[in-house]
């Protein structure tokens, strides 16, 4: 075959510059052929190995060529399928026209869906994120939540490509926000039940540091980066470690009342000073308060308590020593409470049964103390009941006075004379009648009150150990005894004037003459006024002899001496 015609069966048209080096190197190859001296044949035979050889050069460029092709058909099917599952997953609407409609060869067909392809991959990489973040929250809170010890990671969180819609996404963030919203109210929880701790262990002086570590450590270890634990295991323990010091701050408040209350009843037992008393007032303090109301830091402390019942064991021991005095002290007061109302009591008596109680050691001290507090309220109230009867009977014993007092003012024959208190003695004695005239009435009165008050009471009403009764029956029947002693007075009286009146016709002389004295039912009547000057007799002058004998001349005449006495002397 000749060179001519290998370049004519060329199946590729060679370039300008290809076919000159062509036609070049095949003269040099004829030339140096000729200086071999290659036949025809060989020739030929070379030529056509050469020719077969570019033949395959060109297929085997071809063939490249095709595959190149196919990827490239591929690669755009492959974009466009991604762009399908891109537009799919984000939830959104593309359009890309088929590279069968776009006019251009392959690569510019490519050339217009990679802008596409690339917008789509990027937000797919920030959406892939942002969700990536997100759930990495969600795990986290959810982690804290069940207690978990694990730390997390990024790595560790993986995101579902096929759904990256923006539903999902908002779900994703609606999810977080309740987990965040809970998270927040499981942390006020915390902070809410510390805060209550804290309180706690400050009125009762505990180490809130050890209490709230052994709950959980991230309460004490700030240095470490981890959040403080809101599981429901560590609320579950906040809840009842709190509880636990709620009820053990309401059993020490008792505890402190119980303790203030026993203070406060030796102070009044003891009669404690008021200074040695407010060493305690922030103990008794708390009587009267609640549980919540205690807030103090140290008020509920164990050496608080502690101290208290030393305080406590001090004064009870004091108390034994002191409680004999006591006893007879309110035995005193008790005696002093019957005698103010008139209520006599066998004093002796009763100090000895005291004292046999007292020596014996058979008997609660504070028993009988108590037991002596009952009588003495039992006796005050006894004494409040006669109190109005008592009233009246110092009302009668007031006019009984007076009435004494009256009866010798007017026996004294120189009450009338010129002298110091005349005047005043004048008024008194217009008071007193006015007093004296009322006398019935109280009597009556004073009567009835004293029948109603036994007849309530089921008992007599004694006034110095004496029926009150009796005592006004007898001052009645003594005042009409009184009264009958003055009409025989009165006619007595008229009889020895008669007398008196035939001894001064035969003697020239007139006997002096005195009235009886008067009685009272209480003793220690006010006596006369003039009582150093006249006197107060008790009992009937003396006749001289010479009276004697002149009575003896007379017969049975009455002396002119002779003065009436009354039946009854007796002192009511």
């Amino acid at each position: 075959m000749s060179v001519a015609g290998a370049n004519t069966s060329s199946p590729l048209s060679l370039s300008k510059s290809g076919a000159t080096t062509c036609g070049s190197l095949l003269r040099e190859l004829q030339a140096i052929w000729d200086e071999i001296g290659e036949t025809d044949v060989e020739r030929d035979k070379m030529l056509l190995q050469l020719e077969q050889e570019c033949l395959d050069i060109y297929r085997k460029k071809v063939e490249r060529s095709r595959r190149y092709k196919a990827e490239l058909h591929q690669s755009f099917s492959e974009y466009e399928a991604e762009i399908t599952h891109l537009t799919s997953a984000l939830g959104e609407r593309v359009s890309v026209p088929r590279y069968d409609r776009v006019k251009g060869n392959i690569k510019q067909q490519i050339s217009v869906i990679s802008p596409t392809l690339e917008s789509l991959r990027l937000k797919k990489q920030q959406r892939v994120k942002e969700m990536s973040d997100i759930e990495f929250q969600i795990a986290r809170i959810r982690s804290e939540i069940a207690g978990s010890d694990h730390i997390l990671d990024h790595n560790d969180i993986h995101v579902d490509e096929s759904d990256l819609t923006t539903k999902k996404l908002g779900e994703m963030k609606s999810n977080l926000l309740e987990l965040q919203s809970e998270r927040n109210l499981r942390l006020q929880k915390v902070n809410g039940h510390i805060s209550a701790i804290y309180e706690l262990s400050a009125v009762m002086s505990l180490d809130f540091k050890k209490i709230v570590s052994e709950i959980h450590p991230s309460f004490v270890d700030s240095c470490s980066g981890h959040s403080k634990s809101i599981s429901n295991e560590t609320l579950a323990r906040l809840t009842s470690e709190m509880n636990s010091l709620k009820q053990e701050k309401q059993q020490r408040l008792l505890k402190v009342k119980e303790l203030g209350q026993i203070l406060q009843d030796l102070w009044t037992l003891l009669d404690t000073p008021v200074d040695e008393q407010r060493r305690f007032h922030h103990v008794t303090h708390f009587i009267a308060s609640n549980a919540d109301s205690v807030m103090s830091p140290g008020s509920l402390s164990i050496d608080v308590i502690e101290q208290t019942e030393a305080e406590v064991e001090r004064l009870n021991t004091l108390k034994a020593s002191k409680m004999k005095e006591l006893i007879f002290k309110r035995q005193s007061e008790l005696e002093g409470i019957y005698k103010g109302v008139h209520m006599e009591v066998d004093s002796d008596k009763a100090q000895q049964i005291l004292s046999s109680l007292v020596e014996s050691g058979n008997i609660d001290l504070s028993d009988l103390l108590l037991s002596m507090d009952d009588q003495i309220t039992k006796a005050k109230e006894q004494a409040q009941s006669r109190k109005d009867i008592l009233d009246k009977v110092e009302k009668w014993r007031h006019a009984s006075e007076e009435e004494s007092w009256l009866e010798e003012y007017e026996r004294d024959e120189n009450r009338y004379s010129a002298g110091r208190g005349v005047h005043k003695n004048l008024k008194r004695a217009e008071k007193a009648r006015i007093l004296v005239s009322k006398i019935p009435s109280l009597v009556e009165n004073l009567t009835a009150k004293v029948k109603a008050w036994e007849h309530d009471k089921g008992m007599p009403f004694l006034y110095n150990k004496a029926p009150l009764l009796q005592m006004l029956e007898e001052f009645t029947i003594s005042r009409q005894e009184k009264e009958e002693e003055k009409r025989r007075s009165r006619e007595q009286k008229k009889l020895q004037d008669q007398l008196a009146a035939e001894q001064e016709s035969l003697f020239g002389s007139r006997p002096a003459f005195k009235k009886p004295l008067g009685h009272s039912p209480f003793p220690n009547s006010v006596g006369t006024p003039n009582s150093r000057r006249v006197g107060t007799p008790s009992r009937p002058a003396i006749s001289t002899g010479k009276d004697r004998r002149d009575n003896s001349k007379s017969g049975g005449v009455i002396p002119i001496n002779y003065v009436a006495l009354p039946k009854d002397d007796r002192v009511k």
